[in-house]
């Protein structure tokens, strides 16, 4: 994906490797069927074909396997979020999108395969680079929202720009995070409308 962004991997060997995508893709697949707790770097190495030593070439633990698949899964939501938002045009609308595509895109692809959601519940527990990285890049595009939103005369300006940002990514965070995630899907449908709204009145000026 040209201008994707880019997520903190610890891997070895070249990174544009052809085999570190085959490693990926093998393992995505493995994760997917077995799940990623009760896969070890063994059967991962017997079902692609590889022997052990030559995995370890490319990636340093079943963790930094994990961490690729996480971070094409995360960029890939962080893309779907940001094309939402520059489809608006004034800050309300940003907001109000930016709501839906998160909800969307973390339902799309932490609960459509419930293997592979394991991942994302690992490194959310273990707090890995990748989904810090991917919380801040999404905190960082709120606060760029509400900024433009204070400039424009859209929003109040009287609270401080990071209070208020930290205060509405808290109101998201149920649907970023895995752990909390899978206790939102019954309001995930109505969830944007509804939180978004309130957010937008708390933003009057």
């Amino acid at each position: 994906m040209k201008n994707a962004p880019t997520y903190p991997i610890s891997g070895r060997g070249p990174a544009d490797h052809d085999v570190r995508d085959q490693i990926v893709a093998a393992a995505t697949e493995h994760f997917s069927r077995y799940g990623y707790e009760k896969t070890t770097v063994s059967d991962l190495a017997k079902a692609i074909g590889f022997s052990k030593a030559y995995i370890y070439k490319f990636f340093e633990s079943k963790q930094a396997i994990g961490e690729m698949i996480c971070a094409n899964c995360l960029r890939e939501m962080e893309c779907a979020v940001k094309a939402a938002v520059d489809e608006a045009d004034r800050p309300p609308e940003k907001l109000r999108r930016m709501f839906k595509a998160i909800v969307e895109a973390s339902l799309r692809l932490f609960s459509e395969d419930q293997k592979l959601y394991e991942i994302a519940a690992s490194a959310a527990t273990e707090h890995w680079q990748v989904t810090l990285a991917y919380e801040k890049r999404i905190q960082e595009m709120l606060q760029a929202i509400l900024q433009e939103g204070r400039q424009s005369g859209d929003f109040e300006r009287k609270t401080p720009l990071d209070e208020t940002a930290a205060a509405i990514y808290l109101v998201m965070r149920p649907y970023l995070n895995p752990l909390i995630l899978q206790h939102s899907f019954d309001s995930a449908e109505e969830a944007p409308a509804q939180l978004s709204s309130l957010v937008l009145r708390s933003l009057s000026p």
